[in-house]
């Protein structure tokens, strides 16, 4: 998929003291295909039809899409005012261009880095392969930079002038906050709490009073994890494709998508999605995460047919990629205690388990001491203990995690691992009646 690029700028032919502005034909042979030349996907204010008031789209596309395009030409007012949001949303990837011969840009902006491009008398563009050229230059520089600073490149004056200034990260916003940290209506948060409580087809019966094209993108999402709370993969796979172009592009919608592909079957789509992931927007330990459970899925699936060659290639895989995600951020302790959950399946085991596993504590204890715990915190500390052999320690982790489970899939996830463990140390004659107390705990 490719990123997206929100194009502010007015409509129709306008015209001002130095004569009309073609603005359809601006978009069409200027801004159009210089966001297509530098490998993004144009989406213009009038091209995604949506309900409701028209405010909230506008808004959400200029905080969602990761690039932003604005014609200052004319100096319209709804161009400024959202250019003014844009700043404030966004600390960069925003390009400014304008039309030459029109006057002097207002004082606030005209400081800033604008492109140029000409018009003949008509309105129409002078020299439109030149502008292209200037205008695909500057946004695939930007998306280059992209790759190195995951702010982007530096250009909202809020940057530069208010010391400390938090921009919303909303794109990577994590899934397992989204709920307490994003406030929308509360009537449809209640009833999604509670359709998740009854399971799918409650879930269903919510987004069929929905008009999604209406309410708000919190909203849509937390359909979307709803809907992964009570297994509907299928489902989420469905409302991906019926999001606004914007909220589907980012990358909470489109890890979360490749979960449900993943678990619905398609683990070549799934693979492909996050690939493709961390291609254009770089690497992350959720999203690397995720592509370490297909892999894991396709390792157990190859040692369930006894293949004997390729399951081993697919487990070292696995870890590999396990260890990305927690190499990415080691503040994140789920990739790592896969990693090294994996790596004590190996045969034999990954000489580098017994380096990693205190790494992972470290991880997993900071971040409870530094914020309040929650299940995926108590259920590391319980495959820490079960892989250090220590039961008191188990019994403890698993009592916290069980009283802050939240959806079921949780404690499945978590007695998978477990019973892979208990079932490699069952092969290699040790006492797991322990280790299967702890799985039927968890999925009862």
């Amino acid at each position: 998929m490719r990123d997206l690029c929100f194009v502010a700028m007015p409509f129709g032919t306008k015209t001002d003291v130095a004569g009309p502005v073609a603005f359809d034909a601006v978009y069409r042979n200027i801004i159009e295909p210089a966001i297509e030349a530098a490998g993004l996907e144009p989406l213009r204010a009038d091209e995604e039809v949506t309900g409701g008031l028209i405010h909230k789209p506008m808004f959400e596309r200029l905080i969602l899409c990761r690039f932003a395009v604005a014609d200052l030409t004319t100096t319209n007012a709804n161009v400024f005012y959202e250019l003014g949001i844009r700043h404030a949303a966004r600390p960069g990837s925003t390009v400014l261009i304008f039309a030459e011969g029109r006057g002097q840009l207002p004082f606030d902006v005209a400081p800033l880095r604008a492109l140029p491009y000409r018009l003949e008398g008509s309105g129409v563009p002078a020299d439109p392969q030149k502008s292209i050229a200037d205008l695909a230059a500057r946004l695939e520089a930007m998306r280059t930079e992209w790759h190195g600073n995951q702010r982007g490149v530096i250009d909202s004056p809020l940057s530069n002038t208010l010391d400390g200034y938090g921009f919303p990260d909303i794109a990577r916003l994590r899934t397992d906050v989204f709920r307490e940290r994003v406030q929308y209506a509360q009537d449809i948060k209640q009833k999604l709490a509670a359709a998740r409580r009854s399971g799918l087809e409650a879930v269903r019966d919510v987004e069929r009073g929905l008009d999604l094209d209406a309410i708000e993108s919190a909203a849509v999402v937390d359909l979307f994890l709803s809907y992964r709370a009570v297994k509907g993969w299928q489902e989420m796979i469905d409302l991906a494709a019926r999001m606004p172009k914007a909220l589907a592009a980012t990358i909470l919608v489109r890890e979360q998508l490749a979960l449900a592909l993943n678990r619905a079957g398609d683990d070549a789509r799934a693979e492909e999605v996050l690939l493709d992931i961390i291609a254009t927007r770089g690497p992350s330990s959720e999203t690397y995460g995720i592509l370490g459970r297909i892999y894991k899925d396709r390792w157990e699936r190859a040692r369930n047919a006894n293949e004997t060659f390729r399951a081993p290639a697919i487990l070292e895989k696995a870890i590999d990629t396990y260890r990305k995600g927690f190499e990415a951020d080691w503040r994140d302790a789920y990739p790592g205690i896969n990693a090294v959950t994996l790596m004590e399946l190996r045969e034999p085991p990954h000489p580098q388990r017994e380096e990693l596993l205190p790494v992972v504590r470290y991880a997993v204890t900071r971040r409870i001491a530094g914020s309040t715990p929650d299940y995926w915190d108590y259920a590391t500390l319980l495959e820490l203990a079960v892989l250090a052999n220590h039961r008191e320690n188990a019994a403890e982790s698993i009592g916290n995690a069980l009283i802050a489970m939240r959806e079921k899939w949780e404690g499945e996830t978590t007695a998978r691992n477990l019973r892979l463990i208990a079932e490699t140390r069952k092969k290699r004659g040790e006492d797991v009646e322990w280790v299967e107390q702890l799985v039927a705990a968890l999925s009862g």
